[in-house]
């Protein structure tokens, strides 16, 4: 492990594998840096260097507050200035992230995002009652509010609950507001500013929503590539996913 810190301080934790081009996954909610060391691990077969980073608040790196999303994109602008990175891929509202870096400013020259959700109607109140949840005590009702907002069913949630992952969920529940603030501020129109060569990617059997957002995503983006893989879901398989990315992520 290393770690990088950001402007305010805030130790951002990080592990890079591979021996190519560097590109950071940026990972969406419940995500930490062991989320994405599995896509890693493929990319960096496929001859890149993967960058899995926690996200603050998350594994081994920090939080500093008050939280906003400026302090997340300054976490991935330290980040990637200590890889040397200049591409980065985005899961679910980790795609949303990456594509606020591209409008910020960030210096990267190319970005790929699975089902980033976008125009999803999610609100900054949303991510205040998530807040006031957290703050009271009732971390196990912020993880069953999300999941309910994804399309989970009661039945379904209940079932998570008395699985081996729900300790784990409940262990992030203090993230979902940062996720909420990210995704609260995805816009379509705001989209045309990012000329960055982008691919966009989503799964044909994932929920018309997300489907729905990634082609929004994909004809508002100026210089964009969209591509749907069958029979997947927002619970992609990474082995269907890795090729497609390694493809786009290692062009000349």
């Amino acid at each position: 492990m290393k770690s990088v810190h950001s402007s305010d301080g805030t130790k951002i934790a990080y592990e890079a594998v591979g021996s190519g081009s560097p590109v950071v996954l940026v990972g969406g909610a419940f995500n930490n840096r062991s989320s994405t060391a599995g896509l890693g691990a493929l990319l960096a077969d496929a001859g890149l260097t993967a960058v899995s980073y926690d996200r603050r608040g998350r594994g081994d790196s920090t939080d500093t507050p008050p939280y906003a999303v400026e302090r997340e994109l300054e976490d991935l602008a330290a980040v990637l200035g200590d890889v040397g990175a200049t591409a980065v891929y985005g899961m679910s509202s980790g795609g949303i992230l990456a594509l606020l870096a591209v409008q910020h400013g960030l210096p990267v020259t190319r970005v790929a995002v699975y089902e980033p959700p976008y125009n999803s109607d999610k609100s900054e109140d949303f991510a205040d009652e998530q807040d006031a949840r957290v703050r009271a005590g009732n971390r196990d009702e912020a993880v069953e509010v999300f999941l309910a907002s994804t399309g989970m069913s009661s039945e379904a949630i209940a079932g998570m609950r008395q699985g081996p992952a729900w300790g784990y969920l409940v262990s992030l529940a203090h993230t979902l507001s940062y996720d909420a603030r990210i995704v609260a501020r995805a816009s379509v129109k705001d989209l045309p500013q990012v000329g960055t060569e982008a691919l966009v990617v989503d799964g044909d059997a994932s929920p018309p929503f997300l489907r729905a957002a990634a082609k929004a995503v994909a004809a508002a983006l100026p210089n964009a590539t969209a591509v749907s893989l069958a029979e997947q879901t927002h619970n992609v398989d990474i082995a269907v996913l890795a090729p497609v990315l390694a493809e786009f992520l290692a062009r000349p």
